[in-house]
């Protein structure tokens, strides 16, 4: 079953045999009348100025990447026969149908834990009470002021409609409920979704992104966590599955990610966008295949593979081949943006691809040869050795733009949170495909994120930063080389800078901008309560059994504590690197969902979501 994400978490537990294995966010560039003005684009070089995608402009929350779970049980109920069928423009004659066959057996990917001494016990069970206790606390909050409400504005007390009005943290955290124990509130919150009325929304746009993973995951992975002993659970899904089928009915079957739904539902021609976020579009194949394995329904997988198909047949035609832009053509199927990063806009497009190989038993080959053939060019271009101050050996993944005809490759050199995610993913590609040499670097990239929560004055990793790459022929400190990186990084125009040579405009804007050291620029100093960086760490645990990484989630968890709590829940904060951050009024429901679901995991007994059962 799928755990919830991204903010999208699809749990799937094995069927014949044991499966294993994770924006969207604020992190956008500019597209246009969709996104709201106050949002803060890329620094990716060129990024402001991608097209508009061709879409009716409304007011809709940002992606913010971030996922759900899905069990793989056996379990399929009969087709769906109150969908609406023959009212499509543009109809399916034949559907892609589900792969069938015997799974084949992964090799094992959790490590072997053994017997523990009492002293380490007693030690993980208090680190667990209090991340459970965590988690009450936001939830009661949630219940007293926003209940079946999407967000809770965890300062004030208010509460806010952003992913269609539908109760999006109450579903999201359905799973996350489950696996705590707290039956009673699981319950409660499993007879408020039957009132749920999925058939409108207060918006004129839904994210299709947005809601596959929050609703649809949401529902799947409580229903499979839960055993299917909730049949409501696997209705909603069906409900929401069927709503968002509908922005598939297009020329070419790509769906439209932004989709006016009532436009729709009147009959309006629709055509997927020109330009598209690679995110939105390519991250929607777990939900909707677990949705064909419970309903036996092949039209749900049918919608996701031929957004795969296009992806398989452009990943080597692009400006850097085994890679896709952050921008893709959808209307016309064609990937011809030359801007690359597996930060936002761009992420679970690639964390899916192993993901979704294990979901459907490694009967479809083609997302191990999709992913194995993204691994060489994001180990060339985007993932840095970033130099610092302890000369760690630590991996960042960056962002690259590719200039010109001759291809010159240009890196950002900038690190997301969101970009956390790799860790675990090549972790897991490592394991699931017998490429042990990967696991080197997902330790590395593991700890690049850690190095960022140790390095900040709260201890918590900013949203968006820059490093210093290290050098061809070692990675040793060099504080003169890091200020010449700090002085020329910086925006400001400042008086005192005249005739200041860069290492010395780099000490002032260091010391006046805060700027710790080994960071040579923070332009996004917000943590959002998001869960890349724990699930990467958690999925690394879970595969070495290396209690350094229990001990860096606990510094990360308390640090986060104690600095988001608040007298209702928990929330994003505005600057990590300040003694004091303000608190900004909004708690996002992967905090819930798989933020504390991580803390929770890592420090609960090691069969609790082992990544020998679950795709997570």
């Amino acid at each position: 079953m799928f755990l919830p994400r991204r903010k999208s978490t699809v749990l799937a537990l094995a069927c014949c045999i044991a499966f294993s294995l994770w924006f969207f966010n604020y992190v956008q560039p500019t597209i246009g009348p969709l996104l709201p003005s106050t949002q803060q684009q890329s620094n990716l070089p060129g990024f402001a100025s991608y097209p508009a995608p061709s879409a009716p402009p409304a007011p809709v929350q940002p992606p913010t990447k971030d996922h759900d779970e899905i069990v793989l049980n056996p379990t399929v109920s009969k087709p769906d026969t109150k969908a609406e069928q023959g009212s499509e423009r543009y109809p399916v004659k034949s559907f892609i149908p589900l792969p069938t066959g015997t799974p084949l057996e992964f090799p094992r990917i959790q490590y072997s834990f053994g017997t523990e001494s009492q002293e380490a016990k007693a030690e993980r069970e208090e680190r667990l009470a209090a991340v459970k206790e965590s988690f009450i606390h936001s939830w009661a909050g949630y219940k007293k002021h926003a209940w079946k409400e999407d967000e809770l504005a965890p300062v004030q007390g208010a509460h806010s409609t952003t992913f269609g009005g539908w109760g999006a943290t109450l579903v999201d955290s359905l799973d996350s409920l489950w696996m705590m124990g707290l039956k009673e509130d699981f319950e409660e919150a499993v007879k408020a979704v039957e009132e749920i009325d999925l058939s409108t929304t207060k918006l004129e746009v839904l994210n299709v992104f947005e809601t596959t993973i929050r609703y649809l995951g949401g529902f799947l992975g409580a229903y499979d966590i839960s055993g299917g002993k909730y049949p409501v659970l696997l209705d909603k899904a069906k409900e929401v599955g069927n709503l968002l089928y509908g922005s598939f009915d297009t020329p070419n079957r790509l769906p439209v990610t932004r989709w006016g739904w009532e436009a729709a539902k009147k009959g309006a021609k629709q055509e997927a966008y020109e330009s598209t976020l690679i995110a939105e579009i390519g991250s929607l194949t777990l939900e909707f295949t677990r949705l064909a394995q419970l309903t036996n329904d092949a039209k749900y997988f049918d919608a996701v593979q031929r957004i795969t198909d296009v992806l398989d047949d452009q990943q080597n035609k692009t400006a850097l081949p085994g890679l896709w832009p952050v921008i893709i053509d959808a209307k016309r199927g064609k990937c011809t943006d030359v801007g690359f990063t597996l930060g936002g806009m761009a992420d679970s497009t690639y964390e899916y691809l192993p993901k979704q190989y294990m979901l459907l038993g490694g009967l479809t080959p083609q997302y191990k040869k999709m992913y194995e053939a993204t691994l060489s060019p994001i180990m060339k271009h985007i993932f840095f050795s970033a130099m610092n101050p302890e000369n760690e050996k630590i991996l960042i993944s960056s962002g690259v733009r590719v200039n010109g005809n001759a291809g010159v490759v240009v890196t950002d050199y900038e690190g997301q949170h969101l970009a956390c995610f790799t860790g675990g993913m090549v972790g897991i590609g490592a394991k699931i495909f017998n490429r042990p040499d990967d696991l080197k670097a997902a330790r590395q990239l593991v700890d690049g994120c850690i190095w960022a929560y140790n390095h900040t004055e709260t201890g918590i990793m900013p949203e968006k930063f820059h490093m210093v790459p290290c050098k061809d022929d070692g990675c040793q400190w060099d504080e003169g080389r890091w200020l010449k990186f700090v002085g020329t990084s910086t925006d400001k125009i400042e008086s005192i800078f005249e005739g200041m040579a860069d290492e010395e405009k780099g000490k002032w804007v260091a010391e006046n901008q805060n700027i710790p050291r080994g960071f040579s620029s923070i332009p996004d100093r917000r943590y959002l309560l998001r869960p890349e960086a724990i699930e990467s760490v958690f999925v690394l645990y879970r595969i070495t059994g290396e209690k350094r990484y229990q001990d860096a989630a606990w510094r990360m968890f308390t640090a986060i504590e104690k600095h988001t709590r608040t007298e209702i829940a928990n929330a994003a904060i505005n600057d990590v690197t300040s003694t004091n951050p303000e608190k900004d009024d909004r708690m996002e429901s992967f905090w819930l969902a798989e933020t504390l679901k991580y803390f929770y995991a890592i420090f609960a007994d090691p069969e609790v979501l082992s990544l020998d059962d679950y795709v997570l």
